[in-house]
């Protein structure tokens, strides 16, 4: 009787403790799912030619992109922007999957070139793949593109705030000499065919093929391109590869317009791209663009 007593104690211990362990397992499960919940999450919709990314967490709920703005020739600096820098296209929904994650677009330019653009929403940052082709037979004069970004209400400086169309840069940045540089930057430029605004041209391309705003003699240090939020506990950067210029707009707006370079027949390219929604910790958020686009990592 003592030996079964014994078992049977001994066997109560053991349940006892399975419970408990299973237990702090399911808690433990419960409270991985919750911190799950937790993390910001970023969707995405479309409507007209407006690409929109959207996070509770993100200051004034959602960034507007006008995506795609324009595709633009080249010898733009100094030429009239409608009757020579703009090349009409049409872009065109593919698909958007069920959670908003995924979306999928067509452009169609003008003069032939079908632009194929994912997009992918996922944790903190929207990752963006393009392949470019061109069918036709004769060479396209497609050499940028520009997805205007519209970071007015993220900047806590947007129409609902202020009569100000350029408070926000002072809360915008790009990279001179290797570190932030806010704007308005050094040797800010005042004169062009169009004011305001501002261009920093990188040092491969042209500079008579950018955007025909006040053009800056600053090289940029890197094609990083943002600003802080209003309450500055969050960034929004962007940067694509190859790129065309980075550019200061006049909506409100920053810009890394990305490059095509012209498209020879039967010519394929492919485009990559990021925007960053980020905690305010700058130096973290360099060291992941570099790691992101190691081409733009000037090596010494």
């Amino acid at each position: 009787m003592k030996s079964l007593a014994n078992s049977l104690l001994l066997l109560g211990v053991l349940i006892g403790s399975c419970l408990c362990f299973a237990d702090s397992v399911c808690q433990g499960n419960e409270k991985s799912t919750s911190l799950e919940k937790g993390k910001p999450r970023l969707t995405l919709s479309r409507e007209k030619n407006m690409l929109y990314i959207h996070g509770d967490h993100i200051p004034g709920g959602k960034i507007p992109i006008n995506y795609l703005e324009a595709y633009c020739r080249a010898n733009s600096t100094d030429a009239d922007w409608g009757k020579h820098t703009v090349i009409k296209h049409e872009t065109q929904t593919l698909s958007l999957n069920e959670d908003q994650t995924v979306l999928k677009l067509k452009c169609t330019v003008a003069d032939g070139v079908t632009v194929l653009h994912t997009i992918t929403a996922k944790g903190d940052e929207v990752d963006f793949q393009l392949v470019a082709h061109n069918p036709t037979g004769q060479r396209s004069e497609a050499h940028w593109a520009q997805p205007c970004i519209r970071v007015g209400e993220f900047a806590g400086l947007g129409a609902s705030t202020t009569d100000d169309k350029y408070a926000y840069i002072k809360k915008s940045f790009v990279f001179l000499d290797g570190k932030p540089a806010f704007m308005p930057t050094r040797n800010w430029a005042t004169e062009a065919r169009y004011i305001p605004g501002q261009v920093w041209c990188p040092q491969n391309v042209p500079r008579t093929d950018v955007n025909p705003r006040p053009l800056s003699s600053e090289i940029p240090s890197n094609g990083l391109i943002g600003c802080y939020s209003g309450d500055r506990q969050w960034i929004f950067a962007t940067a694509f590869e190859p790129y065309q210029e980075l550019f200061q707009g006049v909506i409100r707006c920053l810009h890394a317009d990305f490059r095509l370079g012209g498209l020879q027949p039967g010519e394929t390219k492919t485009i990559r791209g990021k925007i960053y929604l980020v905690p305010a910790d700058m130096d973290a958020l360099v060291k992941r663009y570099e790691r992101d686009f190691p081409e733009h990592v000037k090596q010494d």
